[in-house]
C-alpha cells in the first residue's frame, strides 16, 4: 500500500497543512511518497525530504505547474495514480480545487475534509456544519482524500528520504498563473496561531476592530472575525473563521461580540479553551464557551487590554 500526499508548499518550504496530512497519511500505513509540483521548488522538496515517514519526495519542476493550476496538477497526478492506492492533499483552497479533478478523472469517490482515520478504507468526517460526524467507507481502488488540518497533529520533521523529479510536463494549455496579491501582516497567521481572538457584527464597525488588535498585541494572537462581521465590510474575508471560512483549532479562542451561529461554531469549536464575551446571556456562543462573561464588550475589552 502506497500513498502519495500533494504538498501544499510556497516552492521555498511546506506549509503546515502538509505535516498534518502526512500524519494522517501515516495512521493509515504503508509508504508515503510527497509530491512538490512548482516553479523553482528544490527548497520545498527538501523540506518535504526531511519530515519523518516519508519514504521518497518526488518533485515535479516546471513553469506550468506555477502557482499550483488545478488542471495541470489535477492531470499530474493522475498519470502518477497508478502506482498508489490512496491520494492525499490538505483541504485547502488548492486541495480542494485540484483533489476533486482527479477523483472525476479515475471515477472514484472523493472524501473530503476528513477528521479521522478508521482504518485503511474507513474516515470520519464532519457534516451538517460539524454538529454530526459520518463515518465512511470506500472500496474504490484508489482512495482521494483532504484532510483538515486543524485535526492531526504537525508530523515530526527529522527524517531523510529521497529525491526524485518527475519529468513529464502536463500543460493542457486551459488556464495561465497571472500572479497573485498576497496579503503582508505581522501578525500570526489565523490557522497556525495558538491564540485567536476573533469579533462579531457585535463590534459595530471597522474602527472599533482595533480594540481587539491591542489586546492581540499583548497575546501574541491572531486576530479574526466571523461571517457577519465580514459581509458587513468591517473586515476582509481572508480574516473570517467558520464553516465558508478558516477553520481553526487554538489553544485559546476569545470570541468578541460573536452571537455564535452554527457555521461560525464550524469552525472553531475544536479549540482546546473558548472563552466568549457578550451581552445576550441567551448568545449560542455561550453553550460551547469554557468560560463565558455576560457584559458589554465596549467596557469589557479594555479593562482585558489593561489587565494585560
Amino acid at each position: 500500500m502506497s500513498i502519495l500526499v500533494l504538498a501544499e508548499h510556497d516552492n521555498t518550504g511546506l506549509k503546515e497543512a502538509t505535516l498534518t496530512t502526512i500524519t494522517a497519511a501515516s495512521q493509515i500505513g504503508g509508504d508515503i511518497d510527497v509530491l512538490i509540483a512548482g516553479d523553482q521548488c528544490a527548497g520545498a522538496a527538501e523540506a518535504a525530504a526531511k519530515i519523518s515517514g516519508v519514504s521518497r519526495v518526488r518533485v515535479a519542476d516546471n513553469a506550468c505547474y506555477k502557482g499550483l493550476l488545478a488542471e495541470n496538477t489535477a492531470a499530474l497526478v493522475v498519470s502518477l495514480s497508478s502506482e498508489y492506492s490512496h491520494i492525499m492533499a490538505p483541504a485547502t483552497t488548492n486541495g480542494k480545487n485540484i483533489l476533486p479533478r482527479v477523483a472525476a478523472s479515475l471515477d472514484v469517490s472523493a472524501f473530503s475534509d476528513i477528521i479521522g482515520v478508521v482504518s485503511a478504507d474507513t474516515f470520519k468526517r464532519t457534516i451538517y456544519a460539524g454538529n454530526a460526524i459520518a463515518t465512511v467507507q470506500s472500496e474504490d481502488t484508489i482512495k482521494v482524500i483532504t484532510v483538515r488540518g486543524t485535526a492531526f497533529s504537525l508530523a515530526e520533521q527529522n527524517g531523510s528520504a529521497s529525491i526524485g523529479a518527475v519529468t513529464e510536463a502536463h500543460d493542457l494549455g486551459l488556464s495561465t498563473f497571472a500572479g497573485e496579491s498576497v496579503a503582508k501582516s505581522d501578525r500570526v497567521e489565523l490557522t497556525s496561531a495558538g491564540i485567536v481572538i476573533s469579533g462579531g457584527r457585535g463590534m459595530q464597525n471597522s474602527e472599533n476592530f482595533s480594540m481587539l488588535e491591542k489586546v492581540a498585541s499583548k497575546l501574541g494572537a491572531a486576530v479574526g472575525a466571523s461571517r457577519a462581521a465580514v459581509d458587513a465590510g468591517f473586515v476582509p474575508n481572508d480574516m473570517q473563521v467558520g464553516q465558508t471560512g478558516k477553520i481553526v483549532a487554538p489553544d485559546l479562542y476569545i470570541a468578541v461580540g460573536i452571537s455564535g451561529a452554527i457555521q461560525h461554531l464550524a469552525g472553531m469549536k475544536d479549540s482546546k479553551v473558548i472563552v466568549a464575551i457578550n451581552k445576550d446571556p441567551d448568545a449560542p456562543i455561550f453553550q460551547v464557551a469554557d468560560y463565558g462573561l455576560v457584559d458589554d464588550l465596549f467596557d469589557a475589552v479594555p479593562q482585558l487590554e489593561q489587565a494585560l
